[in-house]
């Protein structure tokens, strides 16, 4: 009871300091979302002001941002300036995309690269070494947003076997078809979600695998005959699992980050795609509702990370 008070206690003081500079800086930033107004000549400056004035912008910073926080804590983010929906109600409409797309890549990253670090490790040298350290650099190299566009030219329009945009074709489906037509506009951007992710990660269990490999229970494993499958689930993936569910923990924000380019590119209609547009158009409330739904998400999974860990070793829970 005692480390869960604390580890609620860190939530919330991480989103009340997350919360206080992500305001500082929205509102730092040059221009805003009624400066198109103001180069309008049929709108009246009484007209902007009283705009203003029922969104609250004509109050001091501070007592705009304890008001902010005031609601936040009644689960009220605000209406859209662009809109004039409650902004819980446009983030509920797309935070399940996001959410999906984030959660399948994270399972695959996870999957795969634990393959292919165990696998590069236990032939190093070799050639299927060589290979995963390869895959490993272009990953690294390779920007998302560039091998989207590669992608979207030869197998979108070059090819023509994956759609280049979207969630669903322009014909309704239903029943398991509905599924597949998400599971056909989704493969192209898992596909550079999980890409983008696999190499730093397969790199590290690589690693982590060699030295695991130097220790010695797994010298008289081998000695008593212990090869392959079982040497792989008794002796090497137990000892990774702890250092690979802290970096997954740790690497949420870079998933959900990466969301915003790929939802982008794709015109996904997801959580990243709604913070692109509002940020070109200076939405503060969508803004910040959903910087601090990322937050609130991102400290939620270190939690379960640790949570994790915690079952997997428990001299963890006694250090923390």
């Amino acid at each position: 009871m005692k480390l869960l008070f604390r580890k609620l206690s860190y939530i919330f003081g991480m989103l009340l300091l997350i919360s206080l500079i992500s305001f500082l800086a929205i509102h730092a930033a040059p221009n805003s979302f009624f400066a198109a107004g103001q180069l309008n000549p049929n709108i009246t400056p009484e007209a902007i002001a009283h705009l203003k004035a029922v969104y609250g912008l004509d109050k001091p910073l501070w007592e705009q941002y304890l008001r902010w926080v005031w609601a936040m804590g009644h689960f009220d983010f605000g209406l859209s300036f662009a809109s004039g929906k409650p902004v819980i109600d446009e983030i509920a409409a797309r935070l399940p995309i996001t959410l999906t797309m984030n959660v399948i890549s994270m399972v695959l990253v996870f999957v795969i690269s634990l393959k292919l670090g165990v696998e590069a490790a236990l032939r190093s040298p070799g050639a299927v070494d060589r290979a995963v350290k390869q895959t490993a650099l272009v990953s690294f190299a390779m920007p998302s947003f560039y091998l989207a566009l590669l992608l979207i030219l030869f197998f979108g329009l070059k090819l023509g076997w994956f759609p280049i945009s979207g969630l669903q074709s322009l014909e309704p489906k239903e029943g398991l078809a509905r599924w597949l037509d998400y599971a056909w506009h989704l493969a192209i951007p898992i596909f550079v979600m999980v890409f983008g992710g696999i190499g730093g990660l397969a790199m590290y269990v690589r690693s982590l695998s060699l030295e695991i490999l130097k220790s010695d229970y797994i010298f008289f494993a081998k000695a008593r005959g212990i090869e392959g499958r079982v040497l792989r689930k008794r002796f090497i993936l137990p000892n990774l699992m702890p250092s690979i569910v802290t970096i997954l923990g740790l690497s949420l924000p870079g998933l959900i980050g990466g969301s915003v380019i790929i939802e982008s590119i794709f015109s996904i209609n997801g959580m990243g795609l709604l913070f692109y547009q509002s940020a070109l158009s200076r939405d503060y409330p969508v803004i910040m509702g959903i910087l601090i739904i990322t937050a609130f998400l991102t400290l939620l999974g270190n939690v379960l990370a640790d949570v994790a860990l915690w079952k997997l070793n428990p001299y963890a829970k006694r250090e923390s």
